[in-house]
């Protein structure tokens, strides 16, 4: 008997998911196990294998397009089975009332699934003439086509597609070179793609937090001079490494063990107070932001931070972070820091009741002992749910952690 193959459901977030690609096609053999596609989730793109025995018969989503969790992806028989009612009947449930439309990955983001073969038409044979990429839904350009593309540093948008209706291919992006690009200087144009899942779920998620969590800010400028002067020593001593985000990371952690009122979350009908510190470090990537979770930062020594950030960041930007990774924060740190920011406010990245704004560090004059020196400052903001944290207790949060950070002898108790 055949089965129905249904869009899992990979992360605690993913309403749908996009198939990056198809590890096998219609007639192959599928064994228990065996990997068959190749699933983009609102967070990363992840493995699916098949759970049973049998030949592909269906494929119900092709490459780059999107469906609803639990609706139909493939099915899975004997060869040459009639599949027609099984067909018929899935396709009449009632999945989602709103069927949403493919989410291709912006432009200039990397293949998500391994470059397909290509097969290239003979010398002999004319190829059809180049026809102007769509410039509105979905651009149709083969995974090849968009990783030779970005490894040249070319916009894919604004290359002539010779494939069928008008999809771009590896022969289009070696043919291109600039001077046949698809609109003359001073015409207007633009191009429109569709909404990836992540920054579909991160509009949603943001507009919840927003709309339903009374945000107040509390901002408080730290004296860096001491931290900038201890960083400097570690690092010069040895094979270790660290930035000041990863001391902003293990200041928080501690802060947060003595005001847990801040480590909190809102549960609706109850608060519930977290004893354990799992913190999120906001990593940009292309589409939009990840958040994997530092997990029990207050134990961590600087160097082990570091490790782990960087590890993220990596696996963050290739698409290869695991749900693992990124659930069960308690608290958020995005830093801007590095990007010239001198301070912002965040919203909060719910359940967590707070989130940490950090600025960049900048010299400026300081007063010092009643004199006018030389400084550097760093400006973090607190956004608070006011449901869980009050005015009183944010502030005492920060008074915390800027103590720790203008005296950060006091961070590395368990060494560095």
């Amino acid at each position: 008997m055949a089965e129905i193959i249904r869009m899992p459901k990979l992360s605690d977030t993913m309403t749908e998911g996009v198939v990056a690609s198809w590890l096998k096609q219609v007639g192959d053999e599928v064994e228990n196990g065996e990997l068959i596609a190749e699933i983009e989730t609102d967070k990363a793109t992840m493995e699916f294998e098949s759970f049973f025995d049998g030949v592909l018969l269906h494929i119900g989503v092709e490459e780059g397009g999107a469906a609803p969790v639990d609706s139909l992806l493939c099915i899975l028989g004997e060869k040459g089975e009639d599949i027609s009612a099984l067909l018929e009947s899935a396709n009449a449930e009632p999945v989602s009332s709103e069927a949403p439309a493919p989410a291709p990955a912006p432009v200039s983001a990397p293949a998500p699934a391994p470059a397909p073969v290509v097969a290239v038409a003979p010398a002999a044979v004319a190829a059809p003439a180049p026809t102007i990429p769509p410039t509105n839904g979905r651009l149709k350009a083969s995974p090849l086509a968009r990783k030779l593309a970005e490894e040249r540093g070319i916009n894919v948008a604004q290359i002539p597609g010779s494939g069928e209706s008008g999809r771009i291919v590896k022969r289009d992006v070696e043919a291109f070179n600039g001077s046949n690009a698809m609109a003359a200087p001073g015409v207007e144009r633009f191009t429109e793609v569709g909404v990836s899942q992540m920054r579909k779920t991160i509009a949603r998620r943001l507009a919840e937090s927003k709309f339903s969590a009374p945000h107040f800010y509390l901002t408080v400028s730290i004296q860096m001079d001491t931290a900038m002067d201890a960083r400097k020593s570690i690092n010069s001593a040895g094979e270790v490494k660290i930035s000041f985000n990863d001391m902003v990371v293990k200041a928080a952690a501690l802060a947060l063990k003595k005001h847990p009122a801040v480590n909190s979350s809102w549960m609706e009908d109850r608060i519930r107070y977290n004893e354990h510190v799992h913190i999120g470090v906001a990593v940009a990537v292309e589409d939009g932001l990840l958040v994997p979770v530092v997990r029990h930062a207050d134990g961590k020594r600087l160097s082990q931070i570091g490790t782990e950030v960087r590890e993220f960041a990596g696996k963050a930007k290739d698409k290869k972070l695991q749900p693992s990774d990124w659930e069960g924060n308690t608290f958020t740190i995005s830093n801007l820091g590095m990007f010239g920011i001198d301070e912002f406010t965040a919203i909060i990245n719910a359940p967590d009741a707070c989130i940490l704004a950090v600025g960049g560090i900048n010299a400026v004059p300081v007063v010092r002992n009643g004199a006018v020196v030389p400084g550097h400052i760093m400006k973090v903001t607190l956004s608070c749910d006011h449901r869980v944290v009050d005015g009183a207790s944010g502030a005492a949060f920060l008074q915390e952690f800027k103590a720790m950070l203008e005296n950060p002898v006091r961070m590395l108790a368990n060494g560095y």
